[in-house]
């Protein structure tokens, strides 16, 4: 039986067009799935389903999400993560780790982002959220000078300031938060000359968000990225700290941000 399946023009160039035809004909694709996104059943048969296709190194895997949370989509990322969401896939769970370190966003061969979720509280709603911190300042590429260009490569990049926490931060086009399995895995800028994603932040290892976080992400389909230079949040215990210190980077100019939608494997 056919089903209601979308193959965005990127997935059908790397599946071929054979295996795309086989997947809307219904051979290939499964009636029910767990949505790799929000992790809740689907129904390929029912409702419009996304194909998704995971590409590392030398692996690819094709899942699906319902079109309501995300679009169809190829998503590069590395070898290692993506041999984790097999795994995870298969039944066998990564470690988690609580603050999930990457490569340096820019040319600072020492510093590595440190992530952290929690939940933020805006019109008397809960919005899932990330900050993101290095743990040394960023320099820009090529530069030799000592600055931090941490918040003006954001700024180009189009993350905006922010003035008051209980403003909810603007969108930014291309880019996305990736949660794998109920897992996150990476957050997602656009690819050069308009190509497939690839990964700014990319955890080791899975990072475990609670059930509050993941469920107010299935919800609102958007996770808040707020950003400051090395020293601005720190390591904070409970959301009501971090809270206090997004508050005191924003009011010392510190504090950048942006609205992302969720992506998913």
């Amino acid at each position: 039986m056919p089903r209601m399946l979308d193959v965005s023009e990127d997935v059908r160039a790397e599946i071929g067009d054979e295996e795309a035809d086989r997947l809307l004909a219904g051979e290939n694709a499964p009636g029910s799935y767990d949505c790799t996104s929000c992790r809740t059943p689907g129904d390929s048969e029912q409702e419009r389903t996304s194909t998704v296709l995971f590409v590392g190194e030398e692996t690819a895997v094709l899942a699906f999400a319902h079109a309501t949370c995300i679009p169809s989509q190829v998503v590069k990322v590395a070898e290692e993560q993506l041999q984790g969401a097999v795994r995870s896939i298969t039944g066998t769970e990564a470690q988690a780790a609580p603050v999930a370190p990457a490569a340096p966003v820019a040319a600072g061969d020492q510093a590595v982002l440190g992530v952290t979720s929690g939940l933020v509280l805006i019109d008397n709603e809960l919005h899932p959220a990330l900050v993101v911190e290095p743990t040394a300042p960023i320099a820009r590429p090529g530069s030799t000078g000592g600055g931090d260009e941490f918040l003006p490569l954001l700024l180009e990049q189009g993350f905006l300031p922010v003035a008051d926490v209980n403003q909810k931060p603007a969108a930014i086009g291309g880019w996305s938060v990736l949660l794998a399995m109920g897992q996150l895995h990476a957050i997602l800028q656009p690819g050069t000359g308009g190509g497939s994603p690839v990964a700014w932040w990319q955890a080791h290892q899975p990072l475990q968000v609670t059930e509050g976080w993941r469920a107010a992400a299935n919800k609102s389909h958007t996770v808040l990225v707020f950003a400051a230079p090395v020293g601005s949040i720190g390591q904070q215990p409970r959301e009501d700290l971090l809270r206090d210190a997004l508050e005191k980077a924003a009011a010392n100019g510190r504090l950048v941000a942006a609205a992302m939608p969720l992506a998913g494997t």
